[in-house]
């Protein structure tokens, strides 16, 4: 589910809940506006996500977005835990290429740079992993048969920022802050990775 904030308005408090802000005021060294939320419930059998980078998609310029990812199950490789390319952290946003259908439901890859590998984050509820949009990361296939593998997301910019792709965004206080949307094209020519209600269900 791609912005349950925009339905339910009681979501944008998880997004800016304090100690969640607390921590991305650290990393970006400067105050965080929040930008988008994801909720993916992810039951047996769904597929996993390709390796991404997220500022592909967020564009967040100048600087950088950040991620609050929080799982809501234990999370692991039978039931589509996250994998994470550690290393990545100041990488260049990569050209991505065709992901493979049968075992993404997102259509865009990029590769792991040589020398480097994915490694599972094998997470229990409630704990929250933050990583910035230029980490490679995605997340296994639900192989399990009875195992849910929910987790709540949400992407951040730096004050300091511009231009989003979101244009509205939220500050700790809940306040609304505007910023340009950035309508630029995507690096490498491609488009952005088609997804439909139920990818996210």
């Amino acid at each position: 589910m791609l912005n349950p904030h925009r339905y339910d308005p009681a979501i944008i408090d998880y997004m800016i809940h304090p100690p969640i802000m607390d921590v991305l005021a650290e990393l970006f060294e400067e105050e965080p506006l929040a930008s988008q939320s994801m909720f993916y419930f992810k039951p047996p059998g769904a597929k996993g996500q390709a390796l991404h980078q997220d500022n592909y998609y967020l564009k967040v310029s100048p600087g950088n977005c950040m991620a609050a990812w929080v799982a809501i199950d234990p999370a692991d490789q039978e039931n589509g835990g996250m994998l994470v390319v550690p290393g990545t952290s100041n990488l260049e946003i990569l050209c991505p290429h065709e992901a493979d259908p049968e075992q993404s439901f997102t259509n865009e890859e990029v590769d792991v740079p040589e020398g480097l590998i994915a490694v599972p984050m094998n997470m229990q509820a409630g704990d929250t992993l933050f990583f910035n949009g230029s980490v490679i990361h995605g997340s296994y296939p639900n192989n399990s048969s009875s195992r849910f593998r929910r987790a709540f997301i949400a992407h951040y910019a730096g004050i300091s920022s511009v231009k989003v792709m979101e244009d509205t965004l939220y500050d700790r206080q809940g306040n609304v802050i505007l910023r340009e949307v950035d309508e630029s094209s995507i690096p490498c020519g491609t488009e952005f990775a088609s997804y439909t209600s139920k990818d996210y269900y």
